[in-house]
């Protein structure tokens, strides 16, 4: 599980440094799924539920399940670049949105809160602790910035891609599953947006828009719980 989501965190590095404009998100999964191969794994989207590509590309209000495409990246964009890898028996989960060129500060800033509400989460991660936690947590710094914690969710992650246990990521009172357990290992993956929480699901049933074209970013780490807190697996 380790190496897997070491070569996730790897392949997400390199993927970055491709981030410019003029280069096309196709390019980048190809780079992606070449990486993979080259390192005798899987990249765990291709062929997942039908979905054609390596990699998750998401540009700017795309908030994630973007399908890599001819377009163009362009100066100013930012874009969530989610790997996944089959190594060994087990998958390694991450993404991380990417500013291209220069980009205005306030798409800065919802990119620093985004990945400051995945820290806060993980902060929160341990034996025993309650998963309302996360949530809590993590839409209580969104709020300060009057940015919409979105109601999608984390999920258990090893042997298979997505499993239980199921994590709320916005705010939450009722969670079934209350504590966390020694062991176990889970993705946390905030999106944050600015404007309606509503969303499009385009026709291809993958790509998610805010429905008003408002920016999104995504951060996502994959997880290990422990007796004192909870290790990062999904660092380079």
């Amino acid at each position: 599980m380790k190496a897997a989501c070491e070569l996730a965190a790897r392949v997400l590095e390199y993927a970055g440094t491709l981030v410019r404009p003029s280069v096309t998100t196709d390019e980048i999964d190809k780079a992606v799924h070449q990486m993979i191969i080259e390192s005798k794994a899987y990249p765990s989207p291709l062929g997942y539920g039908g979905f054609p590509k390596s990699v998750c590309t998401s540009v700017n209000e795309c908030m994630f399940h973007g399908i890599p495409d001819s377009r163009q990246l362009q100066n100013g964009d930012i874009i969530n670049i989610d790997v996944a890898v089959y190594l060994d028996g087990y998958h390694g989960d991450t993404s991380k949105t990417f500013l291209c060129g220069e980009v205005n500060e306030s798409l800065v800033q919802l990119v620093k809160v985004t990945e400051e509400c995945l820290e806060k989460g993980v902060s929160v991660c341990k034996d025993g602790a309650s998963f309302r936690q996360i949530g809590n947590i993590m839409s209580e710094h969104a709020e300060k910035y009057s940015y919409n914690m979105e109601r999608f969710i984390g999920h258990g992650v090893g042997t298979v891609l997505h499993s239980e246990p199921l994590i709320y990521l916005h705010q939450n009172y009722d969670y079934e599953l209350e504590y966390m357990i020694e062991g176990q290992t889970f993705t946390l993956e905030p999106i944050l947006t600015v404007g309606t929480t509503e969303f499009v699901t385009w026709p291809d049933k993958w790509t998610i828009l805010t429905a008003d074209g408002g920016p999104a970013a995504q951060f996502e780490h994959t997880i290990l719980i422990t007796t004192t807190g909870a290790e990062i697996l999904t660092t380079s």
